[in-house]
């Protein structure tokens, strides 16, 4: 490879060159170049500063720098990448009067390993994903269920694996042609990729054969949401060449680790569960496990039951009566929400309310219960009677969305429910999931002059640092700290520390799940007067309650 040479005094100025280097300055002789620096070079605009720093480096370190690549624009702006070498030029004396050089130009060698490692790259893709589609493939797929399953090991999680095959697609492949065939296949892609959720994983194994891993599942029962999605996408029309045509799928499901731990387990169970789908007439889910197909079934029958419970008004609010310990007199109330089914008569929060998180109804379920509250609680104050502060749980998807200050703000206005009269539950654990955006909506919340409390203390993860910042006006002990008071000595300790820990930071405490005498007298004696739970009252009806407001238990 030709080879360029140069050689330059103390203050960067050319003391010669060969002939290809003059070649690359655009001179002819020796001669011209005697006395110029690279200033005056066609590279002088672009690249004569950084030229001369590397000549400083070389000559103030006595440092030789060999074979380092840098980069060349001429007057014409073509970049050309030079292999360079620099050394020190010395005297007999060894004193250093200059630097001496050398490079090659290996552009084309360079464009050549770039196109290799495009084509590597556009190889790769190719080796790893379908052609038609641009899915991961079936080698990428089991690759990606791999990592998958190492990853749910280490978190001891669930996966789920939906294998998806098109009904009838065979029919409209043959009778159509494959041209209308692959355009059903992109549209089916497109949908499958708005049903799933951004970190899932779609892939097509070939044919009409598509799967979906499901991560980090909190129920295994989540699958079904996908599940329905993807039936509900794909069964609406599909307009392909002036043809208007209809292709339902038929879904199997598996679960890590419950069917099974390697891949090829996890494959074929859900390619058996979809046999099974299709046996059932097509169009449907199934699981492997038959339990939980009946476990999913349901839960869609009880979602829509749970939509049309919101429309039909179908809830309920109870309210328990929250009280201090010393005088045994009420100072609010918690609003919890009971659900009266019309043929299933009063259903268990505990069945709903998990359930309405997942699907996102919990928002509208939350502000129907705040609106019946805040009515309740205005009226009984407006017929002169004192039920003190009224306690809601604030759901976080309700803390999430846009206009929850907007809403708090109307709420109090319609019902003509005074802030001091409120007092929002917010649970431990779930607002430590992004603690600082709740602190943000928390403290608006706070600004309106509504009491904020967090809800089951001492279950969850809570960062002491963050809890300081938290505009919380007290601090709930969970039940499951009460149950076995006073005899629990660990339970005991941790009662006592909640309250101390509340009294430091300034903050109101109150305990729920009461049962006892023994109970209340532990609590009120360590400094917890407030208290709430089945020794005062049960969660009782509006009607109910008001008695008590007005004769005392």
């Amino acid at each position: 490879m030709p080879v360029r040479i140069f050689w330059k005094d103390i203050n960067g100025t050319y003391l010669g060159a060969n002939k290809l280097f003059l070649e690359d300055a655009k001179l002819s002789s020796k001669d011209e170049i005697i006395g110029k620096n690279d200033f005056q070079m066609p590279w002088g605009e672009t690249e004569a500063k950084l030229y001369r720093a590397d000549d400083l480096e070389v000559m103030n370190s006595d440092i030789s720098k060999i074979n380092f690549e840098e980069s060349q624009t001429n007057d014409k702006g073509e970049t050309t990448v030079l292999l360079t070498s620099k050394i020190a030029l010395k005297n007999a004396n060894e004193d250093i009067i200059g630097v001496f050089g050398s490079y090659m130009d290996i552009t084309k060698q360079r464009n050549t390993e770039d196109e290799l490692r495009e084509q590597k790259v556009i190889l790769s893709h190719q080796a790893h994903h379908d052609a038609l589609t641009g899915l991961p493939n079936r080698v990428l797929f089991n690759d990606r269920l791999e990592q998958a399953i190492e990853k749910a090991k280490r978190s001891n999680s669930k996966i789920a694996l939906l294998f998806i095959d098109l009904d009838h697609f065979k029919e409209i492949n043959d009778s159509l042609g494959h041209d209308v065939g692959d355009e059903i296949l992109k549209t089916v892609t497109t949908r499958l990729n708005e049903s799933k959720r951004d970190e899932d994983t779609l892939a097509r194994l070939g044919g009409d054969e598509f799967t979906i891993i499901l991560e980090d599942l909190h129920q295994v029962q989540d699958s079904s949401l996908i599940a329905n999605k993807v039936l509900e996408s794909l069964s609406k029309s599909m307009n392909v060449n002036d043809n208007v045509l209809y292709v339902s799928s038929s879904i199997g499901i598996s679960i890590y680790p419950d069917d099974g731990v390697s891949t090829k387990d996890l494959l074929k169970f859900a390619d058996s569960a979809m046999y099974k789908a299709k046996d059932e007439g097509r169009n449907n889910f199934q699981y492997y496990n038959s339990t939980l197909t009946e476990l999913a079934f349901e839960r869609v029958v009880m979602e829509a039951s749970l939509r049309a419970a919101l429309k039909n008004e179908e809830f309920i609010v109870y309210y328990q009566a929250q009280v201090n310990g010393d005088t045994d007199t009420i100072i609010g109330m918690e609003a919890l929400v009971r659900w009266q089914h019309p043929t299933m008569g009063l259903v268990s929060p505990a069945k709903f309310i998990p359930l309405a998180e997942s699907t996102g109804l919990i928002v509208e379920l939350d502000r129907y219960v705040m609106k019946t509250a805040m009515t309740q609680i205005s009226k009984w104050y407006e017929e002169g009677l004192n039920p003190g502060v009224l306690a809601m749980n604030l759901a976080v998807k309700q803390l999430q969305k846009e206009d929850c200050i907007e809403v708090f703000q109307e709420l109090v206005k319609v019902t003509q429910c005074r802030p001091e009269w409120l007092a929002l539950e917010v649970t431990e654990g779930k607002i430590m999931t992004h603690p600082e955006k709740a602190i943000v909506i928390l403290q608006k919340i706070s600004d309106l002059g509504i009491e904020l409390s967090v809800d089951d203390f001492g279950t969850g993860y809570s960062s002491l640092a963050y809890l300081k910042r938290l505009p919380i006006d007290k601090l709930k002990i969970d039940q499951a700290f009460i149950r076995d008071l006073p005899d629990d000595e660990e339970d005991a300790g941790i009662t006592k520390a909640v309250i101390a820990l509340a009294k430091s930071l300034n903050l109101k405490v109150i305990a729920e799940g009461v049962e006892t005498q023994v109970q209340r007298d532990f609590l009120v004696e360590n400094g917890c007067e407030n208290i709430q739970g089945y020794f005062y009252s049960k969660p009782i009806p509006s009607d109910e309650f008001e008695n008590i407001l007005r004769n005392g238990f």
